[in-house]
């Protein structure tokens, strides 16, 4: 048995990975490039390998072979990106199960993951707490236009197939006002990702704003007061292991995004969990639980929860396929990930009997 790692050449997750395994005393794992199998390539796969499938992002060359040429720091071609990705997960899986190999995870499930709109409905099908979501927008006019229906002022817009927080917009709205906060950049007639949340306050940018995001398809959910913890907005993000929670991080910020790369930072996790005290911790790790199961071919899923205002409320507002890039986070106190990251974590969990250290 040999095993296999999926994945982008500049992307710090094979690395991660295989430094696991080596911990736990297994051969380095072969990588096989993002580029070859969206190129076709044939694949260099033997009869009882197995094959973990990790991000495509990370590399320049990757990203072009996805959405096509173009500036990478760019907003948009998602819907392209996702077409592309997931005819070449049907791909790999055909070329796995031609050559005898094993996926360590599901493929159809992964496609789920990243259509925003598609995992929305799954978890709301399966009883999961989830933002009130605005269906059949597509464009300014039908946005407004549905929340002036459903008597929404505050929106979170994102693009249906998007990550690490591209082109999401938290829209605010009055009479006479509008705002949204983003941190896309409008660089004439294009969209293009930023370090630094921004803000547009008239209606004329904000039309275009959304204009610029809508021809990839959007997903739009209501915008939940989120918990705050020393003056700044707080979630959750959750890594759920062999359908267990294993590992947290709170993630809190002074703007409606609390991703790290956009000047969130990581909270005290023990100042949360005190807070929402022992029933309260172990419902909101039960929820992330549940949304996982909604996935029972995937290893590892990453969830991310919003903790409501009053710290009583849950929600999951997006599950990730490649959720584990957590560097030097260890398993929560009493689990089976205790003093282990993420990715020694799934070693273990995939191979039953492994030992596994940091």
């Amino acid at each position: 048995m040999s095993l296999v790692v999926v994945g982008a050449p500049g992307d710090r997750r094979p690395a991660l990975f295989a430094a696991a395994c080596r911990a736990a005393g297994l051969p380095e794992p072969r990588l096989i490039a993002w580029t070859d199998v969206l190129r076709g390539a044939p694949l260099a796969l033997e009869a009882g390998d197995l094959v973990r499938v990790d991000s495509p992002g990370g590399d320049p060359e990757t990203d072009v072979l996805l959405r096509g040429p173009g500036e990478p720091a760019r907003v948009g071609g998602g819907a392209r990106w996702y077409r592309t990705f997931t005819a070449a997960l049907r791909r790999l899986s055909a070329a796995v199960s031609q050559a005898g190999a094993r996926l360590l995870g599901d493929v159809e499930e992964i496609a789920v993951m990243f259509d925003k709109r598609l995992a929305h409905a799954r978890l709301l099908a399966a009883g999961v707490p989830v933002p009130v979501a605005l269906p059949g927008v597509d464009g300014y006019t039908a946005l407004r236009s549905r929340m002036d229906e459903t008597g929404e002022r505050r929106v979170f817009v994102k693009p249906a197939h998007g990550s690490s927080a591209s082109g999401v917009v938290a829209l605010q709205t009055a009479p006479g006002r509008v705002r949204a906060v983003t941190s896309a950049f409008m660089a004439g007639d294009r969209l293009v990702n930023a370090l630094r949340v921004r803000s547009y306050a008239s209606e004329e940018e904000v039309a275009a704003l959304i204009g610029l995001l809508a021809p990839d398809g959007l997903h739009v959910e209501r915008w939940l007061p989120k918990a705050t913890l020393d003056g700044r907005v707080f979630d959750l993000r959750v890594v759920v292991i062999g359908g267990e929670p294993t590992h947290a991080v709170a993630r809190t910020s002074r703007t409606p995004m609390t991703n790290l790369h956009l000047g969130g930072a990581r909270g005290d996790l023990g100042a949360v969990q005190r807070a929402l005290g022992e029933d309260g911790w172990r419902r909101a790790l039960d929820v992330c639980a549940r949304a996982a199961s909604c996935f029972p071919g995937s290893l590892m899923v990453g969830v991310d929860l919003l903790v409501g205002a009053g710290l009583k409320r849950f929600a999951v507002c997006e599950v990730n396929a490649f959720g584990d890039l957590l560097p030097g986070l260890t398993g929560l106190p009493g689990g089976p990930a205790e003093g282990i990251d993420t990715y020694a974590a799934q070693v273990r969990a995939s191979l039953p009997g492994i030992r596994c250290t940091t």
